[in-house]
């Protein structure tokens, strides 16, 4: 009796330890150890070059939460940005199950949407003193498009 409840408690523990485990940021170092190359649609290489990538140099963003929240989103990687997991989700649990698509949603993968999207990019909640927002998601989508893998 008694190892069967040691068995049962044990089990318990792993599952909702697996259950209710945190999907945690890793930072794009990581996304480009899979995501570079001209096979994957030169993924890493798009996005560090964009304005994501330099959203957190603008003047006046560092230290200011309220800009932070869009220019540089993920708290412990401030200084990339606009980070990946900043549209696609906290990355510890899906990196290593990107394949089937499905599979690395049911572990947190974000496929970013206007809805997404326009939690920055809306013209409503424009910050005073910043510049008007503009936000056409069709066109802005195609400059961030990225070849899936």
């Amino acid at each position: 009796m008694r190892k069967s409840l040691v068995l049962l408690s044990c089990m318990f523990f792993l599952l909702s330890t697996a259950l209710f485990a945190q999907n945690t940021n890793i930072g794009s170092a990581k996304c480009k150890m899979c995501h570079t190359g001209a096979a994957k649609g030169d993924q890493f290489k798009k996005w560090s070059e964009s304005k994501h990538a330099k959203s957190n140099t603008a003047v006046g963003v560092a230290g200011k939460p309220e800009c932070e929240k869009c220019h540089a989103p993920v708290a412990e990687f401030k200084a990339e940005g606009v980070t990946c997991e900043a549209c696609h989700g906290a990355g510890s649990a899906y990196k290593s199950a990107m394949k089937p698509l499905a599979t690395a949603q049911s572990k947190g993968l974000i496929v970013p949407n206007e809805a997404s999207c326009k939690k920055c990019h809306d013209a409503t909640k424009t910050p005073s003193g910043h510049k008007a927002i503009t936000f056409d998601f069709a066109a802005a989508s195609t400059k961030i498009a990225h070849k899936k893998p």
